[in-house]
């Protein structure tokens, strides 16, 4: 096999502690392989079983030579002297493969990394040798750095030369300096040989940490070294012959510090909080503690374990928690969380570097237990019994309080309700009151005492969030007893629509509409009544419903829309307190032809001489069947003077003066008559002026005879005014000149208060019975009752009209309807405005005589009663003055 493998040992580096040639109680062995990483290079990827790769070398600090090694990866075999082998053969799919060996000593447990490395031969490697050399005066030895080897004198190393780190321990004693290892040059015993170092710890900072005996090549170091600080100083050695420079190439000095275990572990934080709900089970995750070392990561001085020490309080069980050694999870150890008896437990946590058996620190761990939903609400009272009116709804039914142990005011706490039987219609609506606590009922939809009475419902009630372990529902019964109320009568339909002519003869039978009772228990009796019948054409039988013709319908009246009239029935029932229900009657009335046609125009104005014709406009009110095509007839005289005919559309009439007239006013009748033969006599004032054309310009004679004659008639007329006004005034001041106390003085304020109302009725009329005031012809005495209204027809009042242009043509229509009215008032010239009754004590006013009989008065008797009627009496009985 040796023909097709090409084994070499990679990197052996040779470890020896230093020790102090005087004081050798005070150094210390420390037990390890003597290489931190073994590195086997073969030149294939496969191996093949029983392999030897190499020999790993471990001191325990005994003599021992054999030990039981432990690899990690089970196809390699470590022997007790170390050798390496493969057990069964491996694939380097990477190019390589890296394991564990370790073993045991002084009951710690001490690895070292393998690697096993394919790489391909290109000729020899030379390694660096490092031999042991007694020290002088010395017992022991020091590991000696020998320079390389140089073929045919100085010269410069190859570049394949390896140094292999010096491992020194960080923390030591002293005393100081303290030798680390010699370095020899191969010349030394030719020629006399100076060694010094340089680079970071020799002559650059830290200056002087690293210093060499210049004749011997002993290198000290001058003060402990912490891995922590700086875990690495590379060094330049030097060694020069006295007389003959330089006699080696410098050669690189690794010191790698080695880490004891000098830091114990600290806490990320103190205390550690965490939450756990409550119905958590045993293996569910809580929180994760995490410390840190300082110590050389990867390496038993950072593996930190940890372990719980105390828990507080102890309840229900002392280790309801439990630790991940190596992660520091703490998981659930046991059941029996309980938020409500217990909230928060106390953990002191230890954690030890070495695997647990080094330095150690202390924490804690702070649970605090949450609320799960663990506790299923419950219904205050299992069974309610309520009454509800029917017909409403949102109609409070009960308020169902529960309780819950939980947590308030949580998801836990918080409760739903839900209906689970007895409403299969979805009569009934249930809901969550503000408090959360509260499942309030209400009618979603109206209840019927008639259909069903009596509803039995079953409620459940649980929590927002679903129960952590399974409980039970709590349930509650309610018993809904619906109330009977007086329901109002129902129409059916509730909008009835019919079709009917419009000239349907009065008391004819239009429809039976009907209401029905809803309550049938109460065996109730319905009434009907007409309410909104605006044109007051219908009656209804208060007993049967039967709609009847009134008065005669108009299609065409303005009560119409779209040719429906429609009327509110309404039907009563007879209970103590009767309810009323409604319903509406559609009648949809079909036209007949009782509307002839009418000329919009009632005076036109036209010239005599060569006349334009007028175009007058035609309306219908029956609909289009009933209307268009018209025809036009000229009647009496109008024959001889004028000309009609229809427009091409025959919904015009064009009438034309065909002879020359004075001018004046003339009637001009004509007859219309629609596509039915309907017609009526329209008659058009027509006002023809003495013009020309259509340039009508008509002028009243009577102001075209005022002249100059008139004018002088008026003047005079005047004239006369003014001077009978100036005579007049002459003898009022005439009459001033006499000096004869004044009607009124203004000194006399004897009565300055006046009554002028204080009329009375007579000495008989103290009842004051004002009914007789009233005007109308019923409270009339009977001596009066001689303008009764005669009993004629009422003639037709034309309605309004909807185009504001047609206002003028709709009042002198309906004033000459007035004018011919019999029963419009004033019946004649006699109208009383009040009774004073039947007889008086007084006597009889008509005793009194005029002025023309004053001679037989004595008036001289009024001079006593005042200044006032002195002057009374001036003027009666003054004489001819």
């Amino acid at each position: 096999m040796g023909a097709f493998w090409f084994v070499e040992l990679g990197i052996l580096t040779l470890f020896l502690q230093a020790f102090n040639p005087g004081s050798s109680e005070e150094s210390k062995c420390l037990p390890g392989f003597n290489s931190e990483m073994y590195i086997f290079k073969v030149e294939r990827n496969h191996l093949q079983s029983g392999r030897r790769l190499g020999k790993v070398v471990f001191d325990d600090c005994t003599s021992r030579t054999s030990f039981l090694f432990h690899s990690e990866d089970s196809r390699f075999k470590v022997d007790g002297d170390g050798t390496l082998k493969l057990k069964r053969g491996v694939t380097l799919h990477n190019g390589h493969k890296e394991f564990y060996v370790s073993t045991q000593s002084k009951g710690k447990k001490i690895t070292v990394p393998v690697r096993v490395l394919h790489e391909a031969r290109h000729g020899h490697h030379h390694h660096h040798e490092m031999t042991t050399q007694p020290q002088p005066g010395s017992s022991l030895s020091l590991p000696v750095l020998n320079f390389p080897k140089s073929s045919g004198g100085l010269k410069r190393r190859k570049r394949d030369w390896v140094i292999p780190p010096i491992n020194f321990p960080e923390n030591g004693r002293g005393p100081f300096p303290k030798h680390m290892v010699q370095i020899r040059s191969n010349n030394d015993k030719e020629v006399k040989i100076l060694y010094s170092i340089t680079g970071p710890g020799a002559d650059q900072p830290p200056v002087g940490l690293f210093t060499v005996d210049k004749n011997s090549g002993f290198l000290y170091v001058t003060q402990p070294l912490d891995r922590e600080k700086k875990d690495k100083y590379i060094l330049l050695a030097h060694a020069v012959a006295v007389g003959a420079g330089k006699a080696e190439a410098p050669m690189d000095i690794i010191v790698k510090v080695i880490d004891m275990n000098d830091n114990k572990p600290v806490f990320t934080q103190d205390p550690f909080t965490g939450t756990v709900p409550e119905a958590s089970k045993p293996g569910d995750e809580v929180m994760q503690v995490t410390a840190t070392d300082a110590d050389e990561e990867g390496s038993a001085n950072s593996d930190v374990r940890y372990t719980i020490l105390s828990q507080e309080p102890q309840l229900p069980s002392p280790n309801m928690f439990v630790i991940n050694p190596v992660t520091g999870m703490i998981r659930v150890n046991a059941a029996g969380l309980d938020r409500e008896n217990i909230l928060k437990y106390t953990l002191e946590i230890q954690a030890a570097d070495l695997e647990g058996n080094g330095l150690t620190s202390f924490g804690k761990a702070i649970i605090t237990v949450t609320d799960s939903n663990d506790n299923a609400p419950q219904f205050v009272t299992p069974s309610y019994t309520v009454s509800v009116p029917e017909n409403k709804v949102d109609a409070l039914v009960v308020k169902m309080p529960v309780t819950d142990g939980d947590d308030p005011h949580s998801s836990a706490w918080a409760t739903t309700f839900k209906i689970v039987d007895g409403d299969p219609q979805g009569l009934f609506n249930v809901s969550t009151g503000p408090s959360k606590m509260e499942g309030i009922i209400t009618t979603a939809k109206p209840l019927d005492f008639e259909k069903n009475n009596k509803y039995t419902l079953l409620v459940t009630v649980a929590n927002e969030v679903p129960f952590a372990v399974p409980l039970p529902t709590s349930t509650a019964t309610v018993i809904v007893n619906v109330e009977d109320v007086n329901e109002a009568p129902v129409f059916s339909p509730v909008e009835k629509m019919i079709k009917k002519p419009e000239d349907l003869p009065v008391d004819s039978d239009l429809v039976l509409y009907t209401a029905t009772d809803p309550d049938t228990a109460r065996n109730q009796k319905v009434t009907y009544k007409i309410r909104n019948d605006l044109a007051g054409w219908l009656s209804i039988n208060k007993d049967t419903g039967l709609i009847k013709v009134k008065s005669p319908m108009d299609r065409e009246s303005t009560f119409v829309q779209d040719n429906k009239y429609s009327v509110v029935v309404l039907g009563t029932d007879n209970d103590e307190i009767p309810a009323t229900g409604t319903g509406t009657l559609i009648i949809e009335l079909e036209d007949v032809n009782d509307n002839p046609p009418t000329i919009d125009e009632r005076m036109i104005k036209v010239c005599n001489k060569e006349s334009s014709p007028q175009l007058l406009s035609i309306t219908d009110k029956d609909g289009a069947g009933f209307a268009a095509p018209y025809t036009v007839q000229l009647q009496g005289s109008s024959l001889s003077n004028w000309t009609a005919r229809m427009n091409d559309t025959k919904t015009g009439i064009i009438l034309t003066l065909k002879t020359m007239l004075d001018s004046g006013d003339y009637t001009v009748v004509l007859r219309v008559s629609d596509n039915q033969g309907l017609h009526q006599e329209s008659t058009i004032q027509a006002s023809v002026c003495d013009c020309k054309g259509a340039d009508v310009q008509c002028i009243d004679k009577a102001v075209a005879g005022f002249g100059l004659s008139s004018i002088l008639g008026i003047l005079g007329a005047i004239l006369l005014l003014l001077l009978l006004s100036l005579l007049l005034l002459m003898f009022l001041r005439k009459r001033g000149g006499e000096k004869k106390e004044p009607l009124l003085q203004e000194d006399d304020v004897r009565d300055n208060i006046y009554y002028y109302d204080e009329e009375g009725g007579g000495e008989d009329d103290q009842d004051f019975d004002l009914s007789v005031l009233h005007r109308g012809l019923d409270n009339r005495p009977d001596v009066f009752r001689n303008d009764i209204a005669p009993t004629m027809a009422r003639p037709e009042y034309r309605p309004r009209p909807a185009n504001p242009a047609d206002i003028g043509n709709f009042i002198d229509d309906n004033l000459k309807a007035a004018d011919n009215d019999p029963t419009a008032p004033p019946y004649d010239s006699l109208l009383v405005f009040d009774y004073e009754g039947g007889g008086s004590e007084a006597g009889s006013l008509s005793s009194l005589n005029s002025s023309s009989s004053g001679d037989d008065q004595d008036y001289d008797l009024l001079q006593q009663w005042g200044p006032r009627f002195k002057k009374l009496s001036d003027m009666y009985g003054g004489g001819e003055d």
